[in-house]
């Protein structure tokens, strides 16, 4: 099944495409057609410095940006996170191997042990099945076993926030600070896998910045909800990041011409919170009204943010897809589904802003009665 919803409507339907709203991903799921076009507005009309292997011109002003708005010293492009994450704990490991992680986590689960196979690093899981991770869980894993004969350090940790594997939940914010002191009491050092920290702040109220000061570096996606076609950002100190674009090459990740992607992402920060914001209002009125409706429930945790269960009754649940598909909007195919009914994840997004929130949640409530 395609992965944007504007991959099932003609290239050429600029008028429906941009009506279409989908609860798929993080981001508005652009089409090849309507990406091209989005560049070539930007060039006409903000203009495209072009970088150099990932180095000056767009880049660069995007670095700088995303330095201030994260509060770091310094940021790099990098053109991807599993690259980000990578080099982060890579670094930050200096006074041991070892470094915690959560079960659940993008590191520990996505990126096919990369830190072990490619730097040696030994990842140790934390809190199966849950975004957070208690101090206690942190103390005794640098603690180590009971009576431990060899010294085996922690050098680093790295925490996911929010965390897409536990349905987009986020990191507990007291735990956070207590980690984080602990930590660097005690000279671990502390990365930050914020792929969807800017999306995360509409939820919690924490500015970026100040979840991103309990970390030493941070990384941040381009991609997921910035629209850009790849890439991510790793922000920290300067002189951690000092010279970080040699490894960057020797991993293979300098793009000769990153600029498309940079010039995207710098498009969709402008004005993200207050767009993010309305969305998250515009979403909690349609999936109000889904719980209303007497063929479907919603749960949310209290940690919860862009992720909601949608829970759909019937022997026809499965198909509430296609019956959307019919009305321009678009959901993932059920994750679960039994004789009685079906269950779906739905992402808020901006696209909710492209229509009136009343049309979106009639066209969700006709799809049900339908069922």
């Amino acid at each position: 099944m395609p992965d944007t919803i504007a991959a099932v409507i003609e290239p050429r339907d600029v008028s429906r495409e941009e009506r279409l709203v989908q609860f798929r991903s993080d981001g508005l799921g652009l089409s090849p057609a309507a990406y091209g076009r989005l560049l070539t507005k930007i060039a006409e009309t903000r203009g495209i410095a072009a970088d150099d292997y990932s180095r000056d011109g767009v880049v660069a002003e995007l670095e700088a940006r995303m330095a201030a708005l994260l509060g770091k010293e310094a940021a790099v492009f990098l053109p991807t996170g599993t690259l980000a994450n990578h080099l982060a704990v890579r670094r930050l490991a200096r006074n041991g191997r070892r470094v915690l992680v959560q079960a659940e986590s993008h590191l520990y689960n996505d990126e096919g042990d990369c830190a072990q196979q490619l730097s040696g690093l030994n990842l140790v899981p934390l809190a199966p099945g849950r975004a957070t991770v208690t101090l206690t869980e942190i103390e005794r894993a640098v603690a180590g076993a009971p009576e431990m004969r060899v010294a085996a350090p922690v050098g680093a940790i790295s925490i996911e926030t929010p965390v897409r594997r536990v349905a987009g939940d986020a990191f507990d914010p007291g735990e956070l600070r207590a980690i984080s002191a602990f930590a660097r009491a005690r000279g671990i050092g502390l990365h930050l896998d914020g792929a969807r920290l800017l999306l995360e702040a509409a939820y919690t109220g924490i500015a970026p910045a100040a979840t991103a000061a309990l970390f030493d570096t941070v990384y941040v996606s381009l991609w997921k909800y910035l629209n850009a076609a790849n890439g991510a950002i790793l922000a920290g100190p300067r002189d951690l990041l000092d010279g970080l674009y040699h490894e960057r090459r020797m991993f293979g990740g300098s793009l000769p011409r990153a600029w498309p992607d940079a010039a995207v992402a710098l498009h969709y920060l402008d004005g993200f919170a207050e767009r993010f914001a309305a969305a998250v209002k515009a979403a909690d009125v349609v999936l109000a009204a889904l719980h209303d409706h007497p063929a479907a429930t919603v749960e949310r945790s209290p940690a919860a943010t862009n992720v909601a269960i949608l829970r759909v009754a019937g022997a026809n649940a499965a198909s509430l897809p296609q019956r959307l598909a019919a009305q321009g909007i678009g959901i993932r195919p059920a994750r679960h589904v039994s004789a009685n009914g079906a269950e779906f994840t739905l992402h808020t997004n901006e696209t909710i802003l492209r229509r009136p929130v009343k049309e979106i949640a009639g066209a969700f409530a006709a799809a049900l009665d339908g069922l």
